[in-house]
């Protein structure tokens, strides 16, 4: 037998006192928050507690934070709910370093927050509370009181207590059915090596048709700069090994292919001769690549400029082969305009030389991956990083933070997405959950990609469909596209009751 259950919803004004009476208090945030009922209610031996907190244009002060702590309160029994806690930059570093040295006594008894989120820059969006407990007798004449803390000192005194101001019946009142996805990711192989490169592009002056590098000459101190840090980066790190470093030489069109080869060639020889007498890499390591002349470059450098006759340039570059006069239609094109303009004004950024250095970066335990992916993420490989990420709870904002974290340091890897998107479908990004998606091509994740793409379409109401997805990932095996089933029943259901009802009235 179902029983209402009072629900009410306390106010967001921030309350100060003082001698003198009562003054507002500075907000702890910008934008606004409030609080919208969804259900409180006893259905059999489960009562249920759902509401949303939503976000205008959010942003935390940096060394605040600001807590939302639900309480079921009756006429004998105060029970405290966990809290959603939005954390500003300094303040979640500070929550982050508490954690890093609790004892291992002090986490058993840590009560665990229902979210953390750190909030950087100003934000909108919903954050839904749904929370379940077993029924008892005391909860029957029991209600809702949401307080919140704007101390931002990560302890739980109250520096504001919110003033009721109304009371919602929601027992009997028939909402759209909000669907709880059940989510599954795909755990990447361990890499035995973990075999990496980097590389730095520089834009050397040369003198002309000299081959011999004056560091300080025109802009050659940046540019090598640009190659120094690089590698006094990778040399600083005792986990990486270097193997090998390619320096590959490109030519601007103009001149012979055989000159050009000549002079770019002996242009990458001199970078080589520069960082072999700053470092102590072994000669062996070094490799001369000439990467020809740099067609391409000029076709991604023409789409930054404005020039006449662009489009007739574009179509010789396209349609006539090199070995079948490309230069010399260039060059006669339009009495050579186009031409003298390219060779004053683009030609110089095609003499490229890319210094690229191939390295190992040696495995990690758990605990050392830990440490390291607060620092040097690039050095897990997935795997280490999903070993982490499952170290924290399922769909928590820190779990969710080392997936996107993997798919922006392995963007064509085809589990890195698919695991970015069901972490995006944990927090509703149904827009960044399709994008993930989309990379994925192979059917190396195909019964969670089917999960997830069942989720995505029903969160989106194509029911039909949705279900078409689910039932191949269950068919593969897969028990989370059972539970997704049972969600795609009832949403499907409650859908159909709220259009009865609507035509009734």
């Amino acid at each position: 037998m179902k029983r209402n259950v009072q629900f009410i919803i306390w106010v967001l004004t921030a309350l100060c006192l003082n001698l003198d009476g009562v003054m507002a208090q500075e907000r702890s945030y910008e934008g606004a928050i409030t609080i919208e009922p969804v259900r409180l209610e006893q259905l059999g031996e489960t009562i249920h507690i759902d509401f949303d907190i939503v976000m205008d244009n959010v942003k935390v002060k940096s060394s605040h934070g600001v807590d939302f702590i639900p309480q079921l309160v009756s006429p004998t029994v105060t029970y405290d709910l966990p809290r959603v806690s939005i954390k500003g930059k300094n303040e979640y570093l500070v929550y982050e370093r508490r954690l890093a040295v609790m004892s291992a006594k002090a986490k058993k008894s840590y009560k665990a927050p229902y979210l953390i989120e750190k909030n950087q820059k100003k934000k909108s969006g919903v954050i839904r509370y749904r929370y379940t407990l077993p029924y008892e007798a005391w909860m029957a004449n029991a209600r809702l009181n949401v307080q919140r803390d704007e101390c931002g000192c990560g302890e739980s005194t109250l520096m504001n207590v919110e003033y009721a101001f109304d009371k919602v019946t929601l027992e009997r009142m028939l909402v759209p059915y909000v669907v709880t996805p059940y989510l599954s990711y795909v755990e990447p192989t361990v890499e035995e090596i973990k075999s990496r490169d980097v590389q730095a592009e520089c834009f050397l002056d040369f003198e002309v048709n000299k081959v011999n590098i004056r560091p300080e000459y025109m802009n050659n101190p940046q540019e090598l700069a640009k190659i120094r840090a690089m590698i006094d980066d990778l040399k600083s790190d005792a986990n990486v090994k270097v193997k090998r470093l390619d320096i590959i030489g490109y030519a601007s069109p103009e001149g012979t292919l055989e000159a050009n080869k000549r002079l770019s060639e002996g242009r990458a020889m001199a970078l080589r001769n520069y960082l072999a007498a700053r470092y102590d890499f072994p000669r062996d390591q070094y490799y001369i690549i000439f990467g020809g002349e740099n067609w391409d470059g000029l076709i991604k450098a023409l789409d930054t400029f404005e020039m006449d006759y662009k489009d007739e340039v574009l179509d010789i570059i396209t349609n006539i082969p090199i070995e079948k006069g490309r230069e010399t239609k260039l060059m006669q094109l339009r009495a050579g305009v186009p031409y003298r303009f390219m060779l004053k004004h683009i030609f110089p950024s095609l003499r490229v030389a890319i210094c690229k250095v191939s390295y190992d970066v040696r495995n990690f335990n758990l605990e050392e991956a830990k440490e390291v992916i607060k620092k040097r993420p690039q050095n897990l490989s997935l795997n280490e990083m999903f070993m982490v990420a499952n170290t924290y709870p399922k769909g928590s904002q820190e779990f969710i933070d080392i997936f996107e974290s993997a798919v922006r340091i392995y963007p064509e890897s085809e589990i890195a997405n698919m695991n970015a998107a069901a972490a995006a479908l944990s927090r509703n990004d149904l827009v960044s959950a399709e994008r993930y998606l989309e990379r994925v091509k192979s059917d190396a994740c195909l019964p969670e990609y089917n999960n997830a793409m069942g989720v995505l379409l029903l969160m989106k109401g194509e029911y039909e469909s949705s279900e078409k997805y689910l039932k191949a990932a269950e068919q593969s095996g897969l028990d989370a596209a059972k539970g997704n089933l049972e969600e795609l029943a009832k949403k499907k259901a409650n859908a159909a009751e709220i259009k009865r009802r609507n035509k009734s009235e």
